[in-house]
C-alpha cells in the first residue's frame, strides 16, 4: 500500500473536499482524485461518498481512516525518534462515561505522570462514541456503561467489531442533590418524592441494535415534569450545586467531589436497576505501562466509591 496515498486520503477526509485537500497538499486536483481512486481500487472498498456537497466517508472509509491515522502517527513517532534523536512520546487515550469515580481515577493518574514526554487524551462521552473512537479515531481504550438487561446487545456488538470487554464495576444509581435540598432531610426518598423537583439528565443514551426512541423510553425520565438535559458533567454539577430543587441519578461519587460542590448522595430503595462499566479495546491491543497505571487508579477509585 502506498503510504503517500494513505496520507492523501486522510487529508481529504479532514478537509471534506477534494479541492480543499488539493490546495493544502499543493497538488493538482485531478492527480489527487486519481491517487484516491487508486487506493480505493487497491483496498477493494469505497472510502468516500462523492456528492455535490463534498467528500463524505462511507462506513468502510471511516474504519480505514481510523486505522490510517494510527499508522501515520506511528510512522511520525519513528521518524522523530531516529531522524531527530527525540524520545518518542508515550500516548494514552480513553473515552469514558460522565462519571465522577472515573474522573477521580484520571485525576490521580495525571498526578502520577513522570517527566517523560506524554500525550494524553481523555474524553467524556456516551457508549456509542466510545466505541467509535476506538474504531475510527485512534483511541486505544474506552469505558462503556449500560444497564445489565442490555448485556446481550453490547456483547454481540463488541464481538462483531473485534473488541474485547472486561467488567470494571456493577452498581445501581444513587440520587445526587444539594445538601440543603428537602430530599437530603428525608429518612427515605422514593420516586414519588421526586416529581416536584427538577431532574438533571444525560441526553444521549445508546444501545446497539435498538432504536434511539426505544432506548430513550427506557433510560430517560418520563414521569418528571421538569427535566434539564446536560451533556457535560461539570455543568451538571454547577446546576446541582446552585439549585436545591435539582437532582440527578449518578454512579457513586467520591466524598471530595461531594464536598467541593456542596452535594450529598442518597440511596433510593426504589431504584434497583443495575448498571455495568466495561473497559474495551481491540482484541489484539497490548496494554501499555500508562494504560496499566490508569487501570490501577481506576481500581483504587472503584474500591473507595463503590
Amino acid at each position: 500500500m502506498n503510504i503517500l496515498h494513505m496520507k492523501y486520503a486522510v487529508e481529504v477526509a479532514d478537509a471534506g473536499s477534494i479541492n480543499k485537500a488539493a490546495e493544502l497538499l499543493y497538488i493538482a486536483q485531478p492527480n489527487l482524485s486519481r491517487c484516491i481512486k487508486s487506493l480505493e481500487a487497491e483496498l477493494g472498498i469505497a472510502i468516500f461518498d462523492r456528492s455535490s456537497k463534498g467528500m463524505g466517508l462511507t462506513p468502510e472509509g471511516e474504519e480505514f481512516i481510523g486505522y490510517a491515522k494510527n499508522i501515520l502517527s506511528r510512522i511520525d513517532d519513528v521518524e522523530k525518534m531516529y531522524k531527530e534523536g527525540k524520545q518518542a512520546k508515550q500516548k494514552f487515550s480513553i473515552s469514558v462515561p460522565r462519571s465522577s469515580y472515573i474522573s477521580h481515577a484520571f485525576q490521580k493518574f495525571a498526578e502520577s505522570l513522570g517527566e517523560d514526554p506524554v500525550e494524553i487524551f481523555y474524553k467524556e462521552t456516551n457508549s456509542s462514541r466510545a466505541i467509535k473512537n476506538i474504531l475510527t479515531a485512534d483511541y486505544k481504550l474506552g469505558i462503556i456503561r449500560y444497564a445489565i438487561n442490555y448485556d446481550p446487545y453490547f456483547k454481540a456488538s463488541l464481538e462483531e467489531k473485534n473488541l474485547e470487554g472486561g467488567v470494571i464495576a456493577e452498581f445501581h444509581y444513587v440520587l445526587l442533590t444539594h445538601r440543603d435540598s428537602d430530599l437530603a432531610k428525608m429518612e427515605t426518598v422514593h420516586f414519588s418524592d421526586l416529581t416536584s423537583k427538577i431532574e438533571i439528565a444525560h441526553a444521549d443514551p445508546y444501545v446497539p441494535s435498538l432504536s434511539l426512541s426505544q432506548v430513550r423510553k427506557e433510560e430517560l425520565p418520563s414521569d418528571i415534569p421538569r427535566v434539564i438535559y446536560v451533556f457535560e458533567r461539570a455543568s451538571q454539577y454547577e446546576v446541582l450545586s446552585s439549585n436545591p430543587d435539582t437532582f440527578m441519578w449518578v454512579s457513586p461519587v467520591p466524598q471530595e467531589t461531594l464536598d467541593r460542590y456542596g452535594l450529598v448522595m442518597i440511596d433510593c430503595p426504589d431504584n434497583t436497576k443495575i448498571y455495568k462499566d466495561v473497559l474495551i479495546h481491540h482484541k489484539d491491543y497490548v496494554l501499555t505501562d500508562l494504560d496499566k497505571a490508569f487501570i490501577t487508579e481506576l481500581s483504587n477509585s472503584k474500591r473507595q466509591c463503590l
